[in-house]
């Protein structure tokens, strides 16, 4: 997979792909078949994703909460393992907001990328205030010579399988439910930083790595298992949020204890999939209590973990 980071400065031999559109936050199980789609249709052609960092919302919304289920090196990561071979990642600013619709197909898709085919969702918006729509896609697309597939979204029994139904799972405490829209289990990318070392005192030593962009999904105690740079996947039990025993109105940052580990993690990217939901987060009035609670989470996160249950990282 190559990543494009500058539509204006394509080679070659990235010309003439077939273009699945979209931000893909999440990488889903919706974004799969729209990239099944766009395969099916032209399966001579290289697939490609033309998507957009930062996220279009980062820019209108400026003063919203994190709310990235991928970072962009993630997302390339998984959609560089459902096949596709090109991502064009459009940097999303102001200038590139005013572009009109029409010069979007006709400078970027069709100018720029030498797109064959293109593949969206139905109700794929595009352009200078969102002013293209899938009836001005098409007609553009057939005056260029451009094909196109106009994709229905995925569907289960509680509706489209999104980004925002993803999101609303995690932030519900329901990290199964956003598990079974995406395909895999939700995790956090980050580096283990140094934190207070309170962990230590009381035997559960922690990984500790910020939340950043990443959605905060609900406040609390979770069963995970969390990716090593070695490419090792440990148990464990996690806790997101501020942590208020112990320093009440901080940022919150994720904080895992991982089963039967030892070793330097500091300085190290791991990923630290959730796996179930154990309690909220909660204030004890003493380290004493808090650590008996630890111990009850940690018996109750090896259960959830068992190997036979089938859970992967």
């Amino acid at each position: 997979m190559t990543l494009h980071p500058d539509w204006r400065d394509i080679p070659e031999a990235a010309r003439g792909c077939v273009l699945a559109l979209g931000n893909f936050d999440g990488v889903h199980r919706g974004h799969a078949h729209l990239l099944h789609a766009a395969h099916s249709a032209r399966p001579d052609a290289p697939l490609g994703v033309v998507t957009f960092e930062p996220h279009p919302r980062a820019l209108f919304r400026p003063d919203d909460p994190p709310f990235r289920l991928t970072p962009s090196p993630v997302r390339a990561a998984l959609l560089a393992g459902l096949g596709v071979r090109h991502i064009v990642e459009i940097r999303f600013d102001a200038a590139f907001s005013d572009l009109t619709a029409d010069a979007f197909v006709r400078d970027v898709l069709h100018g720029s990328l030498g797109a064959v085919h293109v593949a969206c969702g139905v109700d794929f918006a595009f352009g200078h205030r969102r002013g293209g729509n899938a009836t001005l896609l098409a007609s553009l697309c057939e005056t260029l010579g451009i094909g196109l597939s106009l994709v229905p979204p995925l569907m289960d029994g509680s509706g489209p399988i999104s980004s925002s139904r993803v999101r609303r799972a995690l932030q519900d405490g329901y990290p199964e439910r956003a598990s079974e829209l995406l395909g895999r289990p939700w995790a956090i990318t980050g580096v283990v930083a140094h934190g207070d070392k309170r962990g230590r005192t009381i035997g559960f030593p922690t990984a500790n790595v910020a939340l950043g962009a990443h959605l905060e999904p609900a406040r609390g105690v979770y069963a995970v298992r969390a990716r090593l740079a070695d490419g090792r996947v440990v148990a464990g039990v996690a806790n997101i949020g501020r942590r208020p025993t112990v320093a009440e109105g901080a940022i919150s940052r994720l904080e895992a204890h991982l089963f039967d580990f030892e070793g330097d993690l500091y300085g190290q990217e791991i990923a630290v999939s959730l796996h179930e939901f154990l309690r909220a987060e909660q204030k004890f009035e003493s380290f004493d209590a808090l650590r008996a609670q630890i111990v009850a989470d940690a018996a109750h996160a090896r259960a959830a973990l068992d190997p036979w249950s089938g859970l992967s990282a």
